[in-house]
């Protein structure tokens, strides 16, 4: 017997909800007609669909995401670090509480109890109507200095794999993978497990436009954003694959309808309408982003960093700030206008030596991080800026680094608030390799912002 299946998948969208009209005409039409046609049709979302850099993601923890998720009925979804690491565990566990899909998560677990999340399953098996069973692995990014900060204990997929094949021999005939892992690792699990007849993967952003075939495995991915819809045919015979296909339908090259941008413009509207009812403070004067005029706001910035992590000295850049402050109300929508991104507090403990090392590496990279178009690693900006220090000094006649006014004593231990940022990407890298660094999972750094304008500038 011979069975055609069809799966549709979409991955790293980041709440770019501009194609969402357009990804969700053609995946329902898709299912319908190749449903007429015959085909089994299977949809799965490989991860980061959210991303709080959309102010309607933002004002409803995601649960926006998972309303657009459920018009599409989806057979199956896993998370990405946006998902994982962008809500707090109790948002996370709240998160699908009105899904009308599976999650499928294999190496994420709570770390007090070592189980499963409530929200996921390990695997789901799916049966075609010709009797071929189809078994889906899900797997995400183990981040292990992260994950539990949060309360989640990250497992290596090359140790999980193994389990959950186990406990899925002899149940399945073709087996897919829904991986938020990358490329790089798609492909060593492709040439360690031969048993993955799919692997349908994301994190990276990277385009297969045809797929990829690794050992027995094709491998498929649709780019980022939205901008790509993957498909991937396969012809089943006695319930074996014997032929597959992978390829991409450019969201852009589909049709419009003339309500569509309406509909766009309404997710902004609305997250904008929720955030921009939360009041924080009422402040008694404006901050620009015009930092080579005034360099309050970012001095705002460091103050709010360095009194909630409780340190000596605080670093930032100025390309953070996407927008100023005007005089009076403040409130969620502004900040989350101004400080999108994803990133959180980090105190650095350094000794006297290392400190110097970090400014000098900071003062090496000043000319060429002033305009660096930075992206990736939760900035949701357009050039890293200028660097600015609070209790930190440097002459440059003479490389002296002084911190509050007097030499840094090479012996002794300092602590520098900053971002979790500054720890993942490679200019700064005594902060990594020195540095005893204490991340601040608790709030973002718009959060921290608003608490301190909150407790200094009460409405």
């Amino acid at each position: 017997m011979i069975e055609k299946i069809t799966i549709l998948h979409t991955n790293d969208m980041h709440s770019h909800f501009e194609n969402w009209p357009k990804i969700k005409r053609y995946l329902l039409s898709q299912k319908k007609s190749l449903t007429q046609d015959g085909s089994e049709v299977l949809t799965f979302d490989i991860g980061d669909a959210m991303d709080r850099v959309h102010p309607l993601s933002e004002a409803t923890d995601g649960k926006a995401n998972v309303e657009m998720l459920n018009e599409i009925h989806y057979d199956g979804v896993t998370i990405g670090n946006n998902e994982g690491l962008g809500n707090t565990k109790a948002q996370l566990e709240a998160l699908y509480q009105n899904k009308n899909f599976d999650v499928i998560l294999g190496n994420i677990m709570d770390i007090d109890s070592g189980t499963l999340p409530s929200f996921a399953i390990k695997s789901k098996i799916i049966t075609t109507a010709g009797g071929t069973r189809i078994a889906v692995l899900g797997l995400t990014a183990p981040f292990i200095l992260t994950y539990p900060l949060e309360g989640w204990l990250p497992i290596d997929v090359f140790d999980i794999i193994p389990e959950l094949l186990k406990q899925l021999q002899g149940q399945y005939d073709i087996l897919v993978l829904l991986s938020h892992l990358g490329l790089n690792t798609d492909e060593k699990i492709a040439a360690r497990f031969p048993e993955f007849d799919v692997i349908i993967g994301s994190h990276t952003h990277h385009l297969l436009e045809h797929g990829k075939r690794v050992n027995q495995s094709l491998l498929a991915a649709a780019g980022k954003y939205g901008q790509y819809i993957g498909k991937i045919d396969l012809v089943i015979e006695d319930n074996q694959v014997v032929n597959s296909q992978a390829r991409v339908t450019v969201t852009e090259h589909l049709p419009a309808k003339p309500e569509d941008e309406s509909v766009i413009e309404g997710y902004t509207k609305l997250g904008e309408q929720l955030l921009s009812n939360q009041v924080i403070a009422k402040i008694p004067q404006s901050f620009s982003v015009d930092f080579e005029r005034d360099s309050s706001l970012i001095k705002l910035g460091l103050a709010a960093i360095k009194e909630t992590a409780h340190t000596d000295t605080a670093i930032l850049n100025t390309g953070l700030f996407l927008d100023g402050l005007d005089e009076g109300i403040v409130n969620r929508n502004q900040l989350h206008k101004m400080l999108p991104h994803a990133m959180h507090l980090m105190r650095v403990t350094l000794n006297g030596t290392d400190l110097i090392r970090l400014v000098r590496e900071i003062e090496k990279n000043r000319a060429f991080l002033r305009k660096f178009p930075l992206k990736g690693m939760g900035f949701r900006g357009k050039i890293f800026g200028e660097i600015h220090y609070d209790g930190i000094q440097y002459h440059s006649d003479t490389k002296q680094v002084l911190c509050q006014g007097k030499p840094v004593d090479l012996y002794r231990q300092y602590t520098i608030a900053t971002l979790d940022h500054y720890l993942f990407i490679p200019f700064f890298p005594t902060i990594e390799i020195a540095g005893h660094n204490d991340l601040m999972y608790n709030m973002f750094f718009r959060d921290v912002f608003a608490t301190y304008l909150k407790e200094h500038y009460p409405v």
